[in-house]
C-alpha cells in the first residue's frame, strides 16, 4: 500500500510564508512533459511550468540522460567558479547557439544561482561602472525579493516586506500604463532633462520586456527600441531583465530581439538551466565588465549539474525548427483567448502578452482566481498575476504538443463557463 502524506505537515511545520502549495492543494508526486500527477493518482496539464523555470516541461529525457550519466560518472557537483569541463562546455555551446547567430557580445557571469542574484549584480555593475547611485525602473515590474531587486520592484505588498525604506531607485510609467495615448517616455525624458525635476541622471534603466508578476503586460518593440535610445542618448547602461520572459518564452531565446536593441546587461535564470535546477547568468557587454575578481560572488554559481542541463537544452536552438513551433502554437494560444473574451463578455476580460507568456486581466474583482481554482478542479495548473491577481495567467511549456495544448485550453473554457454561469454548471466528472 502507497503511503500518503498527510497534508497537515505542511501547515503544522513549514512557513506561513508558503503560497502556491495554497492555490493547489494537493500533494504531487510525478511530473513528465507538460503533466503532473498527485498521490491520488490524478493527472494535470501543466500551465504553470515552474512560474517559467520549467520552459522544456518537466524531466526532458535527454537533459535527464545527459545528468543522469554525469553523475553515475562522479561529475563534479560543487565546484564555485573553478574551472570545471561542464563549465567549459555550456560556456562554448552558449556562444555558438546563442550569442554568435544573434550577433550578440557579452561575458558570462554566474552571479549565485537565482534570479534575485543576477539583478542584484547588474544593479552593483551598473553602479560601479558609472559611479551614479539611483536607478530607473517601471511600474508593475517585479525583479526579485533581496533589497536591490526588491528597490526596483513595483509591487507595494512586496515591498513592503522589506520592512525598510527601498532607496536610490525611481519608478517611471511602464508602456500604457496611464492609457493608450500618453507616451509615457516623453514624460521620462522631461525628467532627465529638467534640472528641477528632482531626478538625478540614473547609472541604469531596469526593465522586462513583458511584466511577469506585475499582470503580463507587454511592451511594444517601439517602445523598448525608445528606451534604448534615451539609454544611449544619456549615457545610461540599459539592463533588461529576462529571468521570466526569456528563454524562449515570449517567441525568441531572448525576449528583445524582435525590438532590436541591445542591452548592456541581461539578466537570465528560471529556465536557462533547461530542467528546473537553479542557475543565473549576467551578461554584460565587454567594455563594463570591470569587476575585481571576488567582488561579486555566491557559494552555489558554480552548480555543475546546471551546466549539464542547459547545455543539452541549448541543442533545441540549433536551427529554428523549435522557433517555429512556438511561433504556430502561440498564435493558436492568442487566438483562444481572443475567442474567450468575446463570447463571454461577463468576464470584462482584456488579453494580454506575448508568444507562451499571454492571460487574461478581468476587471471583475476576484474573478480571475476563481477561474484558477476552477481550472485546478479539472485537472489545469494554472496561476494568476497583477498586483490584484487580475490575470489569470497561462504558461505552457515550449514543448506541450497540440493534444495536450488543446486539453488544457478546453479546461479554461469550462472553468470560465463555471465561474460565470455558476447555475449552468456541468462537471466533467
Amino acid at each position: 500500500m502507497t503511503h500518503k502524506t498527510d497534508m497537515n505537515i505542511f501547515a503544522q511545520l513549514e512557513s506561513e510564508v508558503r503560497s502556491y502549495c495554497r492555490s493547489f492543494p494537493t500533494v504531487f508526486t510525478k511530473a513528465k512533459g507538460s503533466k503532473m500527477w498527485d498521490e491520488d493518482g490524478k493527472e494535470y496539464i501543466d500551465f504553470f511550468s515552474g512560474a517559467g523555470a520549467l520552459n522544456y516541461g518537466h524531466n526532458d529525457p535527454i537533459m535527464k540522460e545527459n545528468l543522469v550519466d554525469y553523475i553515475m560518472n562522479d561529475g563534479i557537483t560543487h565546484s564555485l567558479d573553478m574551472g570545471t569541463t561542464e563549465k567549459a562546455t555550456f560556456l562554448k555551446e552558449f556562444k555558438e547557439t546563442i550569442l554568435k547567430p544573434r550577433d550578440l557580445n557579452y561575458k558570462v557571469m554566474f552571479p549565485g544561482p537565482t534570479g534575485t542574484n543576477t539583478v542584484e549584480s547588474a544593479l552593483k555593475l551598473a553602479r560601479k561602472v558609472t559611479g551614479r547611485t539611483d536607478v530607473i525602473s517601471f511600474t508593475n515590474g517585479f525583479h526579485g525579493m533581496t533589497i536591490g531587486a526588491l528597490s526596483v520592484t513595483g509591487n507595494s505588498f512586496k515591498r513592503k516586506g522589506a520592512g525598510i525604506p527601498l532607496t536610490h531607485t525611481v519608478t517611471m510609467p511602464y508602456d500604457n500604463f496611464v492609457s493608450d495615448e500618453l507616451d509615457t517616455l516623453e514624460y521620462l525624458e522631461r525628467f532627465l532633462e529638467d534640472g528641477g525635476s528632482g531626478v538625478a541622471i540614473p547609472a541604469a534603466i531596469i526593465l522586462e520586456t513583458v511584466q511577469g508578476e506585475g499582470g503580463i503586460n507587454a511592451a511594444r518593440y517601439e517602445w523598448l527600441k525608445k528606451v534604448e535610445e534615451i539609454c544611449r542618448r544619456w549615457d545610461i547602461l540599459l539592463i533588461v531583465d529576462d529571468v521570466q520572459a526569456g528563454i524562449g518564452r515570449t517567441g525568441s531565446f531572448f525576449s528583445f530581439e524582435k525590438a532590436g536593441i541591445k542591452p548592456d546587461i541581461v539578466c537570465l535564470s528560471k529556465s536557462i538551466s533547461g530542467y528546473g535546477l537553479p542557475l543565473a547568468l549576467t551578461l554584460i557587454k565587454p567594455e563594463y565588465d570591470i569587476w575585481e575578481p571576488g567582488e561579486h560572488n555566491g557559494t552555489f554559481r558554480g552548480n555543475n549539474h546546471a551546466f549539464v542541463t542547459a547545455t543539452a537544452a541549448l541543442t533545441y536552438w540549433k536551427d529554428d525548427q523549435f522557433e517555429k513551433k512556438i511561433t504556430k502554437q502561440s498564435e493558436r494560444l492568442y487566438s483562444f483567448l481572443e475567442d474567450l473574451v468575446a463570447s463571454y463578455p461577463e468576464l470584462e476580460g482584456q488579453v494580454r502578452g506575448r508568444g507562451f507568456m499571454v492571460g487574461v486581466c478581468s476587471a471583475k474583482e476576484g474573478l480571475s482566481e476563481k477561474i484558477a481554482a476552477q481550472a485546478f478542479e479539472r485537472g489545469l495548473i494554472m496561476e494568476t498575476a497583477g498586483p490584484k491577481d487580475e490575470v489569470f495567467k497561462l504558461f505552457p511549456a515550449l514543448t506541450i504538443s497540440d493534444e495536450e495544448l488543446e486539453k488544457g485550453l478546453q479546461m479554461i473554457k469550462e472553468s470560465v463557463e463555471a465561474t460565470v454561469n455558476p447555475k449552468e454548471l456541468v462537471t466533467n466528472g
